[in-house]
């Protein structure tokens, strides 16, 4: 087995089961540090035993290597595929498989864990055709947000990327919608993104009515294309929990609707948002919708899963999901606003 898929499979795995992020990367730092080793010269080191004292390989990412170039499949992996069963691309029935493209996810650019082009291959491992890299914005200087002068940078990246081939590579953002309801970010950047995703990140507890109008304004801008997470909370996870703030849910969704802007059924465990009720106003509403990973790391494009489980269980169809399109068919959708 290739030594470099072993590593990276496992990586996947661990932060598909949400384990301490340390180990994940502890593999992804192994696979990196042998990325450019010809395959006779790797094996000479395992023999030898230079590649055991080499800073960054541990006990357990040797012997995953050294098992590997022996043509086994590292007993690490082996124990766990057979715990949390094996890696898989997108399923073959329901509405996940209908699934095309991510719409939100983050790279080591802002809080993710991997560079772009680590998110990239796993998003096409479980299937999809496109991914759309949606940052974070400035505001949230905790989560290492974007400034312009950066995501300027990162599109030029984007472009480097996908002349390579492989993965359609979409350029975005997860805006912060700031406490007035504007965006943090200029509209000319903006204008210059394939899909923009905001987000209230602080003040989650603020009042209904002065929530809701923050909400509006934001859903009300023609650069935004994607409401996400819109209640905030934490369910579980090692985050605690957060209770959902409170708005007048029939007056943003209507928004949502008559501005085509799509709501985000975001996938991670840990959030579930929205909350079912809220999704069945939001159908009522007559409001598109989008399946989202908010993957921070390569491994959580495996909750997509779980968002298109939910979907389905709240009658979503697959016609009012707008990452069902084709990447040229969404991309004028956005472009429409």
């Amino acid at each position: 087995m290739d030594p470099i898929a072993a590593l990276e499979e496992i990586a996947f795995l661990l932060e598909r089961d949400r384990a301490s992020a340390f180990k994940s990367k502890a593999f992804r730092k192994a696979a990196g540090i042998i990325g450019d080793v010809p395959a006779a010269e790797l094996a000479e080191r395992v023999r030898d035993g230079r590649l055991k004292r080499t800073a960054g390989i541990g006990d357990t990412t040797f012997a995953v290597i050294a098992d590997a170039v022996e043509g086994r499949v590292p007993a690490y992996l082996v124990a766990l595929r057979e715990k949390s069963g094996p890696v898989s691309g997108a399923a073959s029935t329901g509405l996940r498989a209908k699934v095309r493209g991510d719409l939100h996810s983050h790279t080591d650019w802002s809080d993710g864990t991997t560079p772009i082009s680590t998110m990239a291959r796993a998003a096409e491992l479980v299937g999809l055709d496109y991914l759309v890299i949606s940052d974070h914005s400035p505001n949230l200087t905790i989560a290492n947000g974007l400034s312009a002068e950066r995501l300027l940078d990162q599109l030029d990246v984007l472009d480097r990327l996908n002349a390579d081939g492989g993965i359609r590579l979409l350029s975005g953002i997860e805006v912060d919608i700031l406490l007035d309801g504007s965006l943090d970010q200029s509209p000319e950047m903006l204008d210059r993104l394939d899909v923009v995703v905001a987000s209230v990140h602080s003040k989650l507890r603020t009042e209904s009515k002065e929530l809701t109008e923050r909400m509006l304004r934001a859903v009300r801008t023609p650069r935004t294309n994607v409401l996400g997470h819109c209640t905030g909370r934490l369910v579980e996870g090692s985050r605690g929990t957060r209770p959902q703030s409170t708005f007048d849910a029939e007056a943003v969704f209507a928004a949502c609707a008559e501005h085509d802007v799509a709501v985000e059924i975001n996938s991670r465990p840990e959030r579930q948002d929205p909350p079912d009720d809220l999704i069945a106003i939001a159908l009522e509403a007559g409001c598109r919708f989008s399946i989202d990973s908010d993957a921070h790391a390569p491994g959580h494009f495996a909750f997509l899963e779980l968002g298109a489980a939910r979907a389905e269980a709240n009658g979503v169809p697959a016609e009012r999901i707008v990452n069902t399109w084709p990447a040229e068919q969404l991309v004028e959708w956005a472009a429409q606003r």
